[in-house]
């Protein structure tokens, strides 16, 4: 049956013998359609890789069914093919290759197992923290796994990131699922989350390059935000006066009080959410006013306390048998209600949108409002390395542009050809 036009007819009249054969196109050399004993039909292209010549075994490069792929289709495929040997390139060998190749959702598996490490500054090299390695693959696997994972690893372009982050900020990947008595799986999409699962995303590539599994890095040129903003939220006083309010609205309505206390603690101390959650009585050194935390994002860490965080904390009576400041209900570990009491305090408040960690950087705020060094405001947050005290910066320039105003005030009033005004001094009146 050689020499025979290939389209619809010609295919539907196809019929499966005992053995499978080939049926070849007689316009264009290498463009064929294999019938199967079944009655399957395949199209093909068949093609000799550079350098040709007899001595060179063919190459069978499937192209589709004929149910999905029409004759017009499969020829225009079978083009492209035998374009790209014409130019040397071995297409078949190639698909084989990728077939080989990780998949994205290979890759993330592979992260959990063998990466998750810092990927710059001092703690080069080091492990995540178990909290941080564990957001950051919930991360991976409710995000980028369900819009990326079935790509192969050099398929993954910057127009794909593009359209996860477009997806993840509508919303498309956030869900609420009831998975077991009392516990829940809440994935919250977003900008927030966006660029949280491009920077995961970036890392697991980098890791990928290391390993020689990636040639890029596809986050690099997607035309995407990959960084908070550097002004970040912080309460004034009245804010936080209208929470200390609704935390004492709250415990007058019978509200646990050990998550209260935390909540407290976190505006006191300026620490993580789960440094004061999960704070331990040997961690409290109330003769020198710290906590010396044994394990912190950051590694062990010295945090100064302030008189109000020590008087609350040694008010707190100790559990028998925990060594938990704040222990849990029941089990042997430390409270974790707080997720049900902050709620119903920002609401309480009228504080939509702030977070736990919201009171940390009203702590870091203040302290370099009042004229506090980012050293030190640095030190009392417990930050490693200086960047991470750089959001501040910008607080801090607040008072220094006012002092800056008073200084340049007389110049500016001498450079206009005005005398600056006499300071003249007051009379003591009768009293």
């Amino acid at each position: 049956m050689d020499g025979v036009k290939l389209t619809k007819r010609v295919v539907d009249g196809l019929e499966p013998k005992a053995s499978a054969y080939i049926v070849y196109d007689s316009d264009l050399k290498g463009f064929a359609i294999r019938v199967a004993p079944t009655g399957v039909k395949t199209w093909q292209v068949e093609y000799r890789p550079y350098p040709g010549g007899r001595g060179v075994s063919k190459r069978r490069m499937a192209l589709g069914s004929s149910t999905s792929v029409t004759p017009d289709e499969a020829r225009k495929k079978a083009k492209d093919v035998l374009a790209a040997v014409a130019n040397k390139e071995d297409p078949a060998k190639d698909r084989s290759e990728r077939r080989k190749e990780l998949k994205v959702s290979d890759l993330i598996d592979l992260y959990e197992k063998e990466g998750c490490y810092i990927l710059r500054g001092k703690r080069l090299g080091e492990p995540m923290k178990p909290n941080t390695k564990a957001y950051t693959l919930a991360r991976l696997r409710h995000h980028a796994l369900p819009l990326l994972g079935k790509l192969r690893i050099s398929e993954a372009s910057s127009r794909d990131i593009e359209k996860m982050v477009k997806d993840i900020t509508a919303g498309k990947t956030a869900k609420d699922e009831k998975v077991g008595p009392r516990k829940r799986i809440i994935v919250r999409g977003g900008e927030g989350a966006a660029r949280k699962v491009t920077r995961d995303v970036s890392a697991m590539f980098t890791f990928a390059i290391r390993r020689g599994l990636a040639a890029i890095n596809p986050c690099d040129a997607a035309a995407v935000r990959k960084t908070d903003g550097r002004r970040t939220r912080f309460l004034t006083l009245e804010e936080v006066s209208r929470l200390g309010r609704a935390l004492e609205q709250l415990q007058a309505d019978g509200a646990n009080p050990k998550a209260l206390d935390i909540v407290r603690l976190w505006a006191l101390t300026g620490a993580r959410r789960s440094e004061i959650a999960a704070l331990r009585w040997d961690e409290v050194d109330l003769v020198h006013s710290c906590l010396r935390l044994n394990d912190s994002k950051t590694g062990a860490s010295v945090r100064p306390i302030a008189a109000p965080a020590a008087a609350l904390l040694a008010s707190i009576t100790r559990q028998e048998g925990s060594p938990y400041v704040f222990p849990a209900t029941s089990g042997e570990g430390h409270f974790q209600g707080t997720k049900r009491v902050w709620p119903k305090a920002i609401a309480l408040a009228k504080l939509e949108g702030v977070t736990p960690h919201t009171l940390r950087h009203t702590l870091g705020s203040s302290a370099v409002s009042i004229g506090e060094t980012l050293v030190m405001t640095g030190a009392i947050l417990g930050h490693r390395e200086a960047r991470s005290t750089q959001i501040y910066a910008h607080v801090q320039q607040d008072p220094a542009a006012r002092a800056a105003a008073r200084a340049v005030k007389p110049i500016a009033a001498a450079l206009a050809g005005k005398q600056s005004a006499k300071v003249v001094s007051m009379k003591k009146g009768r009293g």
